[in-house]
């Protein structure tokens, strides 16, 4: 048994900009319910960023983050947009480019 805490889970429904396929964060969504792993779900990193919400400061704060959104350097750049840079061990995972099992893996592996 690791001493390590386990990583804060972040989910992004991506409202908004609707870049991510439905099929992708629907599945992604379904299987985190269906895990029963505790995680965060935002309905927008963009618009969050873009209105430099306070929630993204205590985000980027949790120490170990994985994010499903959308593609890394941009995520990144989101989060430093609003003051709230992500550590350098944030895991992103990119639900325009990667399958829903790839994305449902790494975000639920120890």
């Amino acid at each position: 048994m690791s001493d390590t805490p386990a990583p804060t889970l972040l989910y992004c429904r991506c409202a908004y900009a609707q870049v991510v396929p439905s099929g992708v964060k629907n599945e992604v969504l379904s299987q985190l319910c269906a895990s029963g792993t505790s995680f965060e779900t935002v309905s927008d990193l963009c618009e969050m960023a873009a209105h430099r919400d306070p929630r993204l400061k205590a985000l980027a704060a949790c120490g170990r983050l994985r994010i499903a959104a959308c593609y890394p350097r941009a995520v990144r750049g989101l989060f430093q947009q609003a003051g709230a840079p992500l550590a350098e061990n944030a895991e992103i995972l990119n639900m325009r480019t990667q399958t829903a099992a790839e994305i449902t893996d790494a975000m639920l592996k120890s």
